[in-house]
């Protein structure tokens, strides 16, 4: 069933488990303000739950429609199972052009969790020939439909299992993907045992000495002494760096992926650096 309807948006509600952000910055001011201008251009894809409803496709839309000041919104109600709306879910968002490495850990760990209570025979379907374990199989039909394999739809899904302390480390790019996938494998207390030594030696793991860790695990040596041990080594190519925090950075450089704020700061300092350069020559 597909009906067109206007809802009030205090009867909307985040699908559970919505494994993407919803951030209030520039992009979301931006599209509130169009939003205030020209209204929803595309409706929101909902399913009714109790007196309520769903939100499974729009939920930027919705917030953003909130931040105009509008009551209503446009929205298709969908007949949907809680796992069909998941995958659904999943599948609109996935090929977004910026998401972060929780975001598509989170997304693949749901769609994952629905397909496999759906009990589909994903190995008839996915024309690749993998493992015959019932999670490769699955995995690797998710995978397919994002161009990725099903050992990258795997390791997006270690990720989960990281605190969110290290996992927004990862989304920042102070830690590496693949450093995030070795740290997953310890434990929560480890993991916040080795946020501290983070922080007391302000350096973050090489993939070397995470993968060391992860050893340490499956041998039974793992302990927070190791982690201090391993994090108080000072690597070969380790140089003197300045740090700035996101907060001090909000308001002067647009948000987007790591690399793409890294490039704004450097190309703000190539104009200031020309910006002192000609007061310098003025001055002569």
């Amino acid at each position: 069933m597909k009906e067109l309807k206007e809802i009030r948006i205090c009867d909307l509600k985040p699908f559970e488990g919505h494994p993407y952000k919803v951030i209030d910055n520039e992009e979301m001011d931006a599209l509130a303000e169009s939003i205030r201008e020209h209204g929803i251009m595309t409706p929101l894809i909902v399913r009714r739950v109790g007196n309520g409803y769903e939100i499974i496709s729009g939920h930027r839309r919705a917030h953003a429609a909130e931040l105009a000041g509008l009551d209503t919104v446009p929205a298709i109600e969908m007949d949907m199972t809680k796992d069909e709306a998941a995958v659904a879910l999943v599948d609109s968002n996935l090929h977004r052009e910026h998401l972060l490495p929780s975001e598509k850990a989170f997304a693949y760990k749901l769609k994952l969790e629905a397909l496999s209570r759906q009990g589909r025979r994903t190995d008839l379907t996915s024309g690749q020939v993998v493992p015959k374990s019932d999670d490769n199989r699955t995995t690797a039909i998710i995978g397919g439909q994002t161009g990725e394999s099903y050992k990258t739809v795997q390791r997006y899904i270690r990720l989960t299992h990281l605190i969110p302390a290290l996992l927004d480390m990862v989304d920042d790019g102070r830690i590496a993907f693949s450093v995030g996938v070795e740290l997953s494998f310890l434990d929560s207390e480890l993991q916040a045992a080795l946020m501290t030594a983070i922080d007391l030696n302000d350096c973050t793991p090489s993939y070397a000495q995470a993968c060391r860790m992860h050893k340490a695990v499956n041998d039974g040596t793992i302990s927070e002494k190791m982690i201090d041990k391993i994090m108080a080594e000072e690597k070969p190519n380790q140089k003197e760096k300045v740090s700035i925090s996101a907060d001090e950075l909000r308001g002067y450089v647009p948000y987007g992926t790591p690399s793409e704020m890294k490039a704004f700061i450097r190309k703000a300092c190539e104009h200031y650096s020309d910006y002192l350069k000609r007061k310098r020559e003025e001055v002569r």
